[in-house]
């Protein structure tokens, strides 16, 4: 279906105890969201996948589900996957944050930052070769830019972790911002060609 760097560090040997972060989230009570939310999005995908995703927060279905990306914005990103080849099998999907705001709303500047040391610590431990920032909070946070989505997509930047791996990211436009904008979608097809082409380097 048409929709219209590598590392600089070696990361050591991939550790199982990622399968258990969702659990050491679940019993963070510092973020406000967690008391309004039905359920704890942590992830969904192959934490062991060279490709990770990463939206910005759950909406009211992955909030019933206790899965991101599983409403229509996640039937998209999973066409999306398999115009270039994956599906959930191959790829590692997650949020910014794992508590859906009250309504939608956007997450504050203070939610983000206090779950921002969660999903870092994700990529951290999942270690992969390509990171997708989806949407402008998500590239926002993990790129430590003030820029714009529609300025960034497209363009490979950096995520570097505590530990000091750099892994190549490309910011592209959020699922559910092309279900609204449908004419964008031929933006977020080059990106994922580009991320494909990437993980060719990898193989």
């Amino acid at each position: 279906m048409q929709l219209g760097s590598e590392p600089v560090t070696v990361a050591p040997a991939r550790t199982p105890s990622i399968r258990f972060g969702g659990d050491r989230v679940a019993g963070f009570d510092g973020c406000n969201l967690k008391f309004t939310a039905k359920s704890l999005v942590f992830a969904d995908g192959n934490p062991d996948a060279d490709l990770m995703l990463v939206g910005e927060a759950p909406g009211r279905d992955e909030d019933i589900e206790g899965l991101p990306f599983v409403g229509r914005s996640g039937q998209l990103l999973d066409r999306m996957l398999a115009a270039i080849g994956r599906d959930r099998t191959s790829a590692y999907i997650a949020n910014v944050i794992p508590w859906r705001p009250p309504g939608n709303r956007t997450p504050t500047p203070l939610e983000t930052e206090i779950c921002r040391p969660f999903i870092e610590r994700q990529i951290e431990l999942a270690r992969p070769k390509v990171l997708v920032c989806l949407g402008g909070p998500s590239a926002k946070t993990l790129l430590n830019t003030t820029e714009g989505i529609l300025r960034l997509r497209g363009n490979w930047r950096v995520h570097v972790t505590a530990s000091g791996v750099a892994i190549p990211a490309m910011p592209t436009l959020h699922p559910a911002y092309l279900l609204r904008n449908p004419a964008h979608k031929k933006l977020a097809w080059r990106d994922f060609l580009e991320v494909k082409a990437k993980l060719r380097e990898f193989a």
